[in-house]
Order: structure tokens, then C-alpha cells, then sequence
């Protein structure tokens, strides 16, 4: 009995202590004033541009010192461009669509400022302030709206003159304190999330489903952005699905460095997981960890084309499963992609974007200090490591990364894809589980090499190597393809 009033006792200690806490933090939630964007007139008939009325609510929501924008549940909102604000809850209801306004002629912003050749803003916003997006609803893009004929592996992109109108889903330029979470996000006709010159930024349980045919459907591009943490997605998409780069239009916003990517899934037709092409600043500070890659065609891959440098990035504990598509995508199944090549001359339509204002012609910057453990890589191709010389790809270590060959495609292999460079884009050699190609202090620790029933006379060594300084190979296990052609390991 003494024992049940002591409990007793202890219990309604707390309740006292704690409850007036426990209220006043529910009262203080349920007190965010909410601003539903049918009070200011939107629809939700899938059919009436409601961009205009989604505009009203952020307005009054900003200009009152913030608050939350609800879009309620059961409805569609078919909307155009419209823009978020500083201190603005952007939430989207269970069952909620917010659809892109199919319409091309309503998309007029560049994404790119005076580079018009690659899309529109769909959702924008500038120098915005503690912004959140979450909910349980979708935004979807209309993507294949925009899409000409559908092809087997692709859609035809329709010619356009000056502006491409493909809306990108989500641009924040010189964002803080950003945070997106809990949605779905999908059918992007161009880039989904693109976050440029954004610092402190969380991106967290959205599940982002791209159409796999839709050529530049990027799943999350960080463009000079800093201190940013992705964790707990899952991504499909046609091109990359988490890509870092430093796009020379808003080089104002510096270096791409200290972040995250942890606890994701993705697939991809082109990379999961890439670093570049387009780099004219520094990448550096990356930290990516148990994410599993599948059905994709490149899984990891660097690819530096610009005077920028990459340093210090650290991939751990990932699955990587990859396998060969059509050419209208880059990259040949290299599960693990390392390369640094000057960009090549273009004629394409933004040529002029690609190099130092009045040039034409650039220089690649250095690739150092790449570490990998842990990686299992089931694919048809090696892993490539390439540069235009030694220096220029440097302290790579691989290990314990294991890797799987097993021809499981009707596509041609014997290829590693180098574009967009100054040399041979499409390279012809042997497939080799590494294929070290003009680099430098490369290191392969505890790594094994295994091969499929299925074997095309093209595959052949554990590990080729051409022009490489200081490599280093602790207990590399397995021999070749064909033991009685090829010997394990070459070195020229």
C-alpha cells in the first residue's frame, strides 16, 4: 500500500510539473494561424488555375509575419507560377494534389536567368527565410504534358525557340533555413528540386517518382548550396536523382560543400548519385551513407568538366545495382564513375553557358581525396577511373568494395562513357572490374572481383590499369574473367 502512494504521489508530482508544459506546447501549435488557400478562391476543380489564389494566401501569410498555407485534402489545384515567401508553412494536406498548369505559355521565368535554354520556374522563391514545404499531398509536375511523342526507353523533347517552357517543380534561389519533408513529389518535366546558393537545409521522408523516360528529369540538384542534410528518401528518376554541381549563371553563391545524403533509395537512367558535370567552384565536404541503388545505370559517379575542384567526399555502406540502357542516356553501368576531363567544344544550345565568360574552350580542376567502404556493386560494367593526366584524379581509395560482373542485357558493352569531354567520349576497352586510366595515389584495399555466368569475350581483368602513378592493391581477391586469356591484374 506504502509502495502504491509513493507512486502515486511521484505521478501527480509530474502531472503537475509537466502537464502546463505539455498544454501550453499543443496550445502554441494549434495557435500557428492557418491561411486555407480556398478562402482566397481556389477551386480545386483540377481545371481552374488556382495560382492566383495560392499567391493571395502566401501574400497574407508573409505579410502577417508567417504562419501556415494550407491546401486541403480532397482536391486537385491545378495552378501556374507562383512564388513562396520568407516565414511561409507550405503544407499539403493528406489526399491534396497541387498540378502543374499544363499550359507552356504560362511558364516565362528562365531558371537559369539569361540562359533560357534549360526550363522554367514552376514554384520559385528568392532569398527566402525559414520555409517549410511538408504534408502528407503531392505536387506533381504534368511532366509528360510537356513531352512530345513517346519512344520505348524516352520521350521526344519538343523543339522550342528561345525559352525551353519545361517547368522545373521546385526553384529556391539563396534559400535559408529550408525544410522539405513527408511529401510526394513527381512527374517533373525538367528538374524537381533545385536549390541554388541555399544554406541550412533539411530535405527528409519524401518519396520523389520522376517518369524513367523523361530525359533531364533531375530528382535534387544542390547548386552552390551549403550545410545541407538529405536523409530518408526514395527517388526515381530519368536523369540523376541527388546531384551536386556549381552552375556558372549564379557562381556569385560559391563553393557546394558540407553535406549529407543518408538512409536513400534511388534509381536512375543516367546517375543516382552524381557530383558535376557542371562545376566552376569547389565541391568539397561530402558525406554520403547506407543508400541502396538500384535498376540504374550509372550508381555513383563524379564528373568534373569545369575548372572547379572536388575534395573530401566519403561513400559508405551502399548497394549498388546497375545495368546497360539505350544511348539516349549518358554513362555505360559503371557502378562507380571517377573522371576529370575539360569539358568539350559544343555547338549545342547553351555552349556559351559552359565556359568563363569570352571563352571557349575550359580547364578541369582537381579531384582528390576520394574514399569508398563498403560498397557491393552488382553491374554488367567495371569501375572507371579516369583524368586528362595523373594530377588530376588523386587519392582515391577504394575499400572493401566488392564487385559483381554479369552480362544481363542485349546491349552492347565494352565501353566506358567519358562524355562531355575533349577526348574520346565513348571509350572501346576490355571490361575490367577497375579500369584506372591517368591517375594518381589510388589505393585498393580488401576489395573482390567476381563474374556472372554470363561472359562476352570483351570482359577480362580484375583490375587494368593505363598511365597510373603510386597505385597500391592490399588483398585484392578473384581473377580474371577467363583465367587461361587474361592474367588478373594488367599494368601498363
Amino acid at each position: 500500500m506504502n509502495e502504491l502512494r509513493k507512486y502515486t504521489l511521484v505521478l501527480n508530482i509530474f502531472l503537475i510539473s509537466f502537464l502546463p508544459l505539455i498544454s501550453k506546447a499543443i496550445s502554441s501549435k494549434d495557435n500557428v494561424k492557418e491561411y486555407n488557400i480556398v478562402t482566397y478562391g481556389a477551386k480545386g476543380d483540377g481545371r481552374t488555375d488556382d495560382a492566383l489564389a495560392i499567391q493571395k494566401a502566401i501574400d497574407a501569410c508573409s505579410d502577417a509575419g508567417g504562419g501556415r498555407v494550407v491546401v486541403p485534402s480532397g482536391k486537385t489545384y491545378l495552378a501556374g507560377p507562383f512564388k513562396l515567401k520568407s516565414f511561409v508553412d507550405f503544407y499539403i494536406e493528406t489526399n491534396a494534389k497541387v498540378l502543374a498548369n499544363p499550359d507552356e505559355k504560362v511558364y516565362t521565368e528562365s531558371a537559369f536567368r539569361e540562359n533560357k535554354g534549360e526550363g522554367t520556374i514552376w514554384i520559385g522563391g528568392e532569398k527566402l527565410v525559414n520555409v517549410t514545404i511538408h504534408g502528407a499531398g503531392t505536387i506533381d509536375g504534368n511532366g509528360i504534358s510537356f513531352m512530345g511523342a513517346e519512344l520505348e526507353d524516352s520521350y521526344v523533347l519538343k523543339p522550342f525557340n528561345v525559352v525551353d517552357p519545361r517547368p522545373h517543380i521546385l526553384t529556391i534561389i539563396g534559400g535559408r533555413n529550408i525544410r522539405i519533408s513527408d511529401l510526394t513529389i513527381q512527374n517533373s518535366a525538367y528538374w524537381t528540386v533545385h536549390l541554388i546558393g541555399c544554406d541550412d537545409v533539411v530535405i527528409d521522408n519524401i518519396t520523389l517518382l520522376n517518369s524513367l523516360k523523361v530525359r533531364n528529369s533531375d530528382g535534387i540538384d544542390l547548386d552552390h548550396s551549403k550545410n545541407v542534410r538529405i536523409s530518408n528518401c526514395y527517388i526515381e528518376s530519368g536523369d540523376d536523382c541527388i546531384c551536386l554541381k556549381n552552375r556558372r549563371e549564379y557562381e556569385e553563391f560559391g563553393a557546394c560543400e558540407n553535406i549529407t545524403v543518408s538512409n536513400c533509395t534511388m534509381s536512375s537512367r543516367s546517375c543516382a548519385i552524381k557530383i558535376g558535370s557542371e562545376n566552376m567552384d569547389s565541391i568539397n565536404n561530402v558525406l554520403i551513407n547506407n543508400c541502396i541503388i538500384s535498376k540504374s545505370n550509372r550508381g555513383i559517379g563524379i564528373q568534373n568538366r569545369d575548372e572547379g575542384t572536388v575534395s573530401n567526399v566519403i561513400f559508405s555502406n551502399i548497394i549498388i545495382d546497375a545495368h546497360l540502357f539505350s544511348d539516349v542516356w549518358w554513362g555505360k553501368a559503371e557502378p562507380i564513375y571517377v573522371t576529370a576531363y575539360p569539358r568539350a567544344k559544343g555547338n549545342n544550345k547553351d555552349a556559351g553557358w559552359r565556359f568563363p565568360k569570352g571563352q571557349t574552350e575550359g580547364k578541369v580542376g582537381a579531384v582528390t581525396g576520394i574514399y569508398f567502404n563498403n560498397v557491393k556493386c552488382v553491374s554488367e560494367n567495371g569501375i572507371y577511373v579516369g583524368a586528362e593526366s595523373p594530377d588530376k584524379v588523386s587519392g582515391v581509395v577504394f575499400d572493401g568494395v566488392d564487385v559483381f560482373i554479369n552480362k544481363t542485357t542485349t546491349l552492347p558493352g565494352g565501353v566506358y562513357d567519358r562524355r562531355p569531354s575533349n577526348v574520346e567520349g565513348l571509350l572501346k576497352a576490355r571490361t575490367s572490374a577497375f579500369y584506372l586510366d591517368k591517375a594518381s595515389q589510388i589505393t585498393l584495399r580488401n576489395c573482390a572481383v567476381t563474374w556472372g555466368k554470363n561472359r562476352p569475350d570483351y570482359f577480362a581483368h580484375v583490375l587494368e590499369s593505363n598511365g597510373v602513378r603510386d597505385l597500391k592493391t592490399i588483398n585484392l581477391e578473384g581473377e580474371s574473367a577467363f583465367p587461361a586469356k587474361f592474367e588478373a591484374i594488367k599494368k601498363q
